[in-house]
């Protein structure tokens, strides 16, 4: 993208608009209907400026040894920040990247164009009805980061989108999904619950703030069926600039508490962030 000008169109759930980085050169922030969707720097791939976005990648890099070509499958596309970043830390991966919004694909495709020997292959698709017909023992790594708007869709929150999660994945596969919620945390509470009763393993990555109830917020949550390396998670999350900590175990069980996982017919989206919780302008 040549033009380091704002450009604003309208797409198929919303108005997006990508406004250039002031202080790097080819970066570029994308919202829809205000609502921070990506980040993506042309000319630095591995630059994360969301702090969400390097704690999903937190869980890409200790999923295998460093610089491994990994299959992942991304349920929400954006403007494919941790697709582009896959690319670049694990030459050879092959990704499949799945986004509901065609009209979206088509601006990203045409003002942020990816490499077209990065192995990202993009899918204008909804997200659980790809993950229905993909097929099992897929996917090394499963990235959920789907909203709609601010919202996460209902249809993917269930026991039966868990249980296809953990079909399209390998025995030693895992899942991480970027959720958002606030006390009393009935939403991450949900799924911690749902996921609970698919996989044998659990984690969340979160800020202590959000996880003390004193803001709306981002948590990483991670599955996996095989020991998920919390020390190395912990020790990346403890180095970011906003320090973030990784609750495994006991705490975790805790947290849930008395929630119940969530069927079909009983899921909602996540809750509606608060006003000025993510909003850009």
């Amino acid at each position: 993208m040549d033009e380091h000008i704002p450009v604003t169109r309208d797409v198929d759930h919303g108005v997006a608009k990508l406004m250039p980085d002031v202080d790097r050169a080819r970066a570029w922030l994308l919202t829809v209907d205000g609502a921070p969707q990506s980040y993506v720097d042309l000319d630095e791939p591995t630059h994360l400026e969301f702090e969400y976005a390097r704690r999903l990648a937190h869980v890409l890099d200790t999923a295998a040894g460093p610089g491994r070509p990994l299959d992942v499958l991304h349920l929400g596309g954006g403007a494919l920040t941790l697709p582009r970043y896959v690319a670049a830390t694990r030459p050879g991966s092959r990704q499949d990247v799945v986004e509901a919004d065609r009209g979206l694909l088509r601006l990203v495709a045409e003002r942020l164009p990816w490499e077209p020997d990065s192995g990202i292959d993009v899918h204008g698709a909804d997200a659980r009805q790809w993950l229905d017909a993909a097929p099992d023992d897929s996917a090394d790594l499963l990235v959920a980061d789907v909203f709609g708007g601010s919202r996460i869709p209902a249809h993917l929150t269930t026991v039966a989108y868990a249980r296809t999660a953990d079909r399209v994945l390998r025995p030693d596969g895992i899942y991480a999904a970027n959720l958002a919620d606030g006390a009393p945390f009935a939403f991450l509470r949900s799924q911690l619950a749902t996921f609970a009763e698919v996989f044998a393993e659990l984690a969340l990555i979160a800020e202590p703030s959000v996880l003390r109830g004193r803001r709306f917020g981002n948590t990483v949550l991670v599955a996996a069926h095989t020991p998920i390396d919390v020390a190395a998670l912990a020790r990346r999350a403890a180095a970011d600039a906003f320090p973030a900590r990784v609750e495994h175990g006991e705490p975790l069980r805790r947290l849930i508490g008395d929630a119940r996982a969530v069927r079909d017919e009983d899921a909602v989206p996540s809750p509606e962030p608060p006003g000025g919780a993510f909003g850009i302008g």
